[in-house]
């Protein structure tokens, strides 16, 4: 930071012409603001490139806004070929245990880091591999971002609540929901703890949609990406205002391997809150064991 806020203040005074040692604060503010803001910087730039992309391939095919028109296939593998490859190249990305995820419809729950690019990563290298689309159940301020409409619909997102996702789930789909939530990628640590709460949401869909549960964790995402969810006004303030604005860093080139958990088969004689339960015991003992699941399905 020293380095790069010294050569910013060389940098000032050569195009202002002006010798002030504010120069050297006002280019501390700006080296600081471009390390907490860039994960979030670097994910509004790629969103709307890929969905300006989307739009010319749009316009020059003369598509409509029928996203399950198989015209739009090319654009879709398009887009997770990008996605898939920056992984690859950035975090060198892996995916095990995909034999794991049923043919069927199945309600894929996930651990949720800083920012969830591994959780990208993985429906992106589902689809390329297997040609199957995962719904994914987002917060809703996502849908009020400008410019990445086109992005949202083609790998489809999902927040109007229960009732949809269960009859995603019973037309046959994949759908990816994390019960942490926000509050888990801002608040939970590099000790990767489950911040659920008395959630249980998310069970009750798949115990009404009579589909089994896949567990899902990437080991390092904690390490790649992090908050500032540990100081005690950030926490204030989300608890507070429910806003998405708790500053992040990171992008750290660090291996992310993602594990698919064997399957919680569909048993109608538990509980939502049970199921639950076992739930976060089957994604804890996946973080815990996740390197030894590597080996079972290298």
């Amino acid at each position: 930071t020293t380095f790069l806020s010294t050569w910013l203040t060389y940098i000032l005074e050569e195009w202002t012409s002006v010798e002030n040692h504010c120069l050297y604060y006002i280019s501390i503010w700006w080296v600081l603001s471009i390390i907490f803001f860039a994960p979030l910087l670097i994910f509004m730039s790629t969103s709307c490139c890929l969905n300006l992309l989307l739009y010319i391939y749009k316009r020059k095919n003369g598509l409509d806004e029928d996203f399950s028109n198989k015209s739009w296939d090319n654009g879709r593998f398009m887009v997770t070929s990008i996605l898939s490859k920056f992984g690859k190249l950035w975090h060198g990305y892996e995916l095990h245990g995909m034999e794991k995820i049923p043919e069927g419809p199945g309600l894929i729950v996930y651990y949720h880091g800083a920012i969830p690019v591994d959780y990208c990563y993985f429906i992106c290298n589902l689809y390329i591999q297997t040609g199957r689309l995962c719904y994914s159940v987002v917060d809703h301020l996502f849908f009020k971002l400008p410019g990445i409409e086109l992005l949202f619909n083609l790998l489809p997102t999902v927040h109007s609540g229960r009732d949809e996702s269960v009859e995603i789930l019973k037309k046959g789909n994949l759908l990816g929901v994390s019960p942490g939530g926000s509050r888990e990628a801002f608040f939970s640590d590099e000790n990767y703890n489950l911040l659920w709460g008395n959630r249980k949401g998310f069970a009750q869909v798949a115990i009404d949609a009579k589909v089994p549960i896949i567990p899902l964790f990437t080991q390092n995402i904690r390490e790649g990406y992090r908050t500032f969810g540990k100081i005690g006004f950030f926490r204030w303030f989300y608890e507070h205002a429910r806003l998405l604005l708790i500053p992040g860093y990171g992008g750290f080139p660090v291996k992310l391997r993602t594990y698919v958990g064997d399957p919680i088969p569909y048993d109608p004689n538990i509980t939502a809150a049970e199921l639950a339960e076992k739930v976060s015991c089957s994604l804890t003992f996946l973080m815990v064991h996740g390197c030894q699941v590597s080996s079972l399905t290298a």
